[in-house]
């Protein structure tokens, strides 16, 4: 573990790193969208393709990115790969932290409802079996 000495303050160089990992996922729109998506439940990329109208390419760059992050996971199905959130209540949670920052510096922002509420899985009729 890298430690920094600061003035006084130690700094954490790996957790430092780790943190703006996280963040960079956010920064940047088209993934911040992909996470929206991901939030209304699991899609294939070419969902998220037609749902946004990009490439192919580029969704799955920025798909690729949250599943290093693990802000995402992938479950492959026969020929397709089906992605989800890994932890969509703490997701949901870091929002409405972000929310209420923007609120408290002026800017009135809010992200689509599936990440403020919790989204409700619907059994698919293998699951129901």
């Amino acid at each position: 573990m890298t430690m920094i000495q600061k003035e006084g303050a130690t700094l954490d160089e790996v957790a430092t790193v780790a943190y703006a990992h996280l963040f960079q996922a956010f920064a940047e729109p088209t993934r911040l969208a992909i996470v929206q998506h991901l939030a209304s439940g699991e899609h294939r990329v070419r969902d998220l393709v037609e749902h946004m109208g990009l490439a192919q390419s580029t969704v799955s760059k920025h798909v690729g990115f949250l599943v290093e992050c693990g802000l995402a996971t992938m479950r492959p199905e026969g020929r397709s790969t089906w992605y989800s959130l890994t932890q969509p209540e703490l997701l949901r949670t870091l929002i409405a932290a972000a929310e209420s920052l923007l609120d408290a510096t002026g800017t009135q922002a809010l992200l689509c409802t599936h990440l403020r509420l919790p989204h409700i899985h619907h059994a698919t009729d293998t699951e129901k079996k």
